[in-house]
């Protein structure tokens, strides 16, 4: 197999997979309207960048990275939650986040073995930020799946300057999905995985604030979309064949412009494991299901220095979080069929092969049963 053009491949992944999402075939799955790109960028400030590494038969793997806001993060923290659906997985800078309740780098996505390597490229990313010439301690944020079935994953391909590249090249705007980025070697309910995204733009009534999600799905479980199943409707089911094929993880990641505290953060946080469940996710035994949910609300963001005793923020009661949860619970159900419905067929380590979720007959059971055009 020839060596690909990685920059040439991201921009085809860019140009190709929004015309495979679900909603140009009629599929639109909650109440809420989607943002403009129904992709997490639609929350402002937020940018996505990924660097795709295909090359030669075996080398399947990326990283993708996600910056919450323009300003410095590590200067000016998000309020931020996590929430361990089954904690089969690696997500470092977990216990910080936890303890203190904000999140101080971007978030970098990979496989199971370059976690290490994303957080050395997060700290020189954060040390080499004008503002921190005095910065001692960084809690860098990485999350993995594990894509060894298809990568050479012991190869260790991904390196500083590949997690570097990716933070560089964040944009904001339409996001790439399917085959790209920390999704590149991924597989889902059987069929090949990948990066998916989705938002939801509240009404006015509600605050008018956006939830965006961003996904890196590499599990199994029994598929539903929109209610109709697939999986069953398919004959593609894990205890069909092997107990173990269900197993794999799913990392989430949620960002709002909603004014949310990290309390109630963690709690939408764990109303995505809900959305991963309308999609027919069982977090199995092996499953690696983390979600992170920040706010970038900038009258919320903490400074890192300040000469204040006190923090000022406002943040939204409980009884005003109800549609947030939906909202998340929606994103993320659509983020995760947006990466099945982007994803292409791909050949990769020993021959190891992953197929495209076979749209035109999905498409088909949907009319079966009433969805979709």
């Amino acid at each position: 197999m020839r060596v690909f053009n990685v920059i040439l491949l991201i921009i085809f992944a860019m140009n190709s997979s929004v015309a495979q999402r679900p909603r140009e075939h009629g599929i639109e799955i909650g109440i809420f309207q989607t943002g403009e790109n129904n992709a997490i960028t639609d929350v402002p400030g937020v940018k996505v960048g990924h660097t795709t590494l295909i090359e030669g038969e075996n080398i399947r793997t990326g990283v993708t990275a996600i910056i919450p806001h323009e300003k410095d993060v590590f200067q000016w923290k998000c309020p931020a939650g996590i929430f361990l659906g089954n904690g089969f997985g690696k997500l470092a800078g977990y216990s910080q986040v936890e303890e203190l309740g904000n999140i101080e780098t971007p978030i970098v996505l990979t496989n199971t073995l370059s976690v290490s390597i994303g957080m050395n490229a997060l700290i020189s990313y954060t040390l080499n930020q004008p503002e921190n010439e005095d910065v001692r301690s960084v809690n860098a944020v990485v999350g993995e799946t594990n894509d060894g079935g298809l990568n050479d994953i012991r190869g260790r391909h991904v390196k500083e300057e590949h997690v570097l590249d990716a933070l560089k090249n964040a944009k904001d705007g339409p996001v790439a999905e399917g085959n790209v980025g920390a999704g590149t070697g991924t597989r889902c309910f059987g069929f090949k995985g990948g990066i998916g995204t989705s938002s939801r733009k509240l009404p006015e009534s509600l605050g008018g604030y956006t939830v965006g999600v961003l996904v890196q799905t590499n599990f199994g479980g029994v598929l539903e979309i929109n209610g109709v199943p697939i999986a069953k409707e398919l004959g593609n089911y894990p205890f069909k064949n092997a107990i173990e094929s269900s197993d794999g993880s799913c990392m989430m990641v949620v960002i709002t412009d909603a004014p949310v505290s990290d309390r109630n953060l963690k709690r939408m946080a764990k109303r995505a494991m809900l959305g991963l469940g309308k999609t027919g996710g069982v977090a199995s035994n092996g499953s690696g299901d983390y979600v992170i949910a920040l706010s970038n609300a900038e009258q919320n963001l903490v400074p890192y220095q300040t000469e204040n005793n006190t923090n000022s923020s406002e943040f939204l009661r409980n009884n005003r979080m109800t549609p947030l949860f939906i909202a998340t619970i929606e994103a993320t159900e659509e983020a995760i069929i947006n990466s099945l419905f982007a994803a292409e067929t791909m050949e990769g380590r020993d021959g190891n092969k992953a197929e495209k979720l076979p749209v035109e007959e999905v498409l088909n059971i949907m009319k079966k049963y009433g969805r979709g055009k």
